[in-house]
């Protein structure tokens, strides 16, 4: 680990304008700029930490004056006035450290029972939630289309360095639903229906259970293929949950 006192190697930059800077900017604002660069962008000294520790791909950090970090050697070390990073970063009230990671080789999809698959999930916030849980309960997730970028600032702080102890699998429900069929699978969906069974009574970790974006729940190509369909059972006035709270009481499920 390279340490705080090793000044001499850090850059000194006071310019908001710097060509890094600017960078480090349109990587906290723009999925095609993060996926052109290969790179993303975290914040906060707390992230970094975790960033330290577990991610093997840390390419950049920056931090404020007077903020001490230790850093492996070979990262990329940036030091500029905190009003200058403060200039740059996303946060109301910055920590005083911004840092980048190279973005993990896409992973291939591999089916698995008691896997959770998220359908169209738009709200960064609930993505990076349910990422931070399925690390904590040790389910696996899978992305499929239009979903929300589990690499975009919002997600990387919601998931509290889940996106650092394992690369997220994005991939497509046609490739779900032949490899789910390959192996013996079934694939549930969370649905507010007549035919659905209450999720206490269903063997949820045999397997892979959809949930659905916010708003439009799950996607009807979807319902119409699944073998099962869940329903978490609520007061009759309540239409529905969150969706990072539906699918923590899904994994819960998985898991008991």
């Amino acid at each position: 680990m390279r340490s705080q006192g090793d000044a001499a190697q850090e850059q000194y930059i006071t310019a908001r304008k710097n060509p890094a800077l600017q960078q480090v900017r349109r990587l906290l604002s723009s999925r095609r700029e993060r996926e052109t660069a290969g790179l993303y962008a975290g914040e906060g000294t707390k992230l970094l930490a975790e960033a330290v520790r577990h991610c093997p791909g840390l390419h950049t950090v920056i931090l404020a004056e007077g903020i001490s970090m230790d850093t492996p050697e070979g990262v990329r070390r940036i030091r500029v006035p905190a009003e200058v990073l403060a200039s740059v970063s996303t946060m109301d009230a910055p920590q005083g450290a911004i840092f980048l990671c190279c973005l993990p080789e896409k992973q291939t999809f591999v089916p698995r029972a008691g896997m959770l698959l998220l359908d169209g999930l738009q709200d960064p916030g609930n993505l990076g939630t349910i990422l931070r849980t399925a690390d904590a309960l040790d389910v696996p997730v899978a992305l499929l289309e239009g979903c929300a970028d589990p690499y975009s600032p919002k997600t990387v702080r919601a998931s509290m360095g889940a996106v650092f102890r394992a690369p997220v699998v994005q991939t497509t429900w046609a490739e779900v639903r032949s490899s789910c069929r390959r192996a013996g699978i079934p694939i549930g969906v969370t649905a507010l229906s007549p035919r659905a069974e209450d999720i206490r009574r269903a063997d949820a970790a045999s397997m892979a259970v959809v949930v659905g974006s916010e708003g439009q729940g799950v996607r009807r190509e979807i319902l119409e293929s699944a073998q099962r369909e869940l329903i978490i059972p609520m007061n009759d006035h309540c239409e529905s949950l969150n969706a990072a709270v539906a699918a923590a009481i899904v994994m819960w499920q998985m898991k008991n």
